[in-house]
């Protein structure tokens, strides 16, 4: 276990000491000494005050939008507020409850799983893109279903990196598909609940491509959902 210790976290935590958890394309994770909560810090945002606020208002009116999106059965809540940082900066955080047994979809052997369990869960993932596609329609916008990992925060920042971009376009495009997803986890109930609701930040040109492909993909994860649900076979496989 790695502690980072940082004044940011004083609003949640005596001690001001979180274990960082996990981390994707634009966020460092963390959670609470009681396991309670994790604390999700947006590295590269915020600042001053009023960037700060007005991030955290743009990240609220996203999350309940998704929220409205899926419902109760596959989202979680989030709390949002801002903090000063150790350099002084002022940062957005988002508080969610630690799914306590929950695993990432990524990390699931499917073929220890029964019969049952695989439909139940496939038609979860049916569902879920049934409503993707819906609000995609209505609207432009869908939840990021899929997410990325990183171990450190050193390793998010390499992968961001400008000349990585055809290895973030591989893993988008071949490497990422819902039952591989960092994004959607399998509670202990059952239920696949999707853990981040960040927006798209670039500009509409970049959206328009991102979320069309995004819908095309959607015919090849419902394929491998089929395969999964008959056989446990998931491609890519775990090492």
């Amino acid at each position: 276990m790695r502690l980072y210790g940082d004044k940011l976290f004083a609003p949640i935590d005596a001690d001001l000491h979180l274990e960082r958890v996990a981390g994707g394309n634009e966020t460092e994770v963390y959670c609470t000494d009681d396991k309670r909560f994790v604390v999700k810090v947006k590295e590269e945002s915020g600042g001053d005050l009023e960037t700060a606020l007005t991030e955290i208002r743009w990240l609220r009116e996203t999350a309940e939008m998704y929220v409205d999106l899926l419902g109760d059965n596959h989202t979680i809540p989030s709390y949002f507020i801002v903090a000063k940082n150790g350099a002084g900066q002022i940062k957005p955080l988002i508080i969610q409850p630690y799914l306590l047994g929950a695993q990432a979809l990524f990390d699931i052997e499917y073929e220890e799983m029964s019969r049952a369990e695989r439909r139940q869960l496939a038609a979860q993932l049916r569902d879920i893109i049934k409503r993707s596609r819906h609000f995609y329609r209505e609207t432009g916008k869908m939840p990021d279903l899929y997410g990325r990992k990183s171990a450190s925060e050193a390793e998010r920042r390499y992968r961001n990196r400008w000349w990585r971009f055809p290895n973030r376009v591989w893993s988008f495009v071949v490497q990422r598909n819902m039952l591989r997803a960092h994004n959607l986890m399998l509670a202990e109930d059952g239920r696949v609940m999707l853990v981040d609701y960040d927006p798209v930040r670039r500009g509409e040109l970049y959206q328009k491509v991102y979320y069309t492909v995004r819908r095309i993909l959607f015919w090849r994860d419902l394929g491998l959902i089929r395969l999964m649900e008959w056989t446990g076979v998931v491609w890519p496989r775990h090492k």
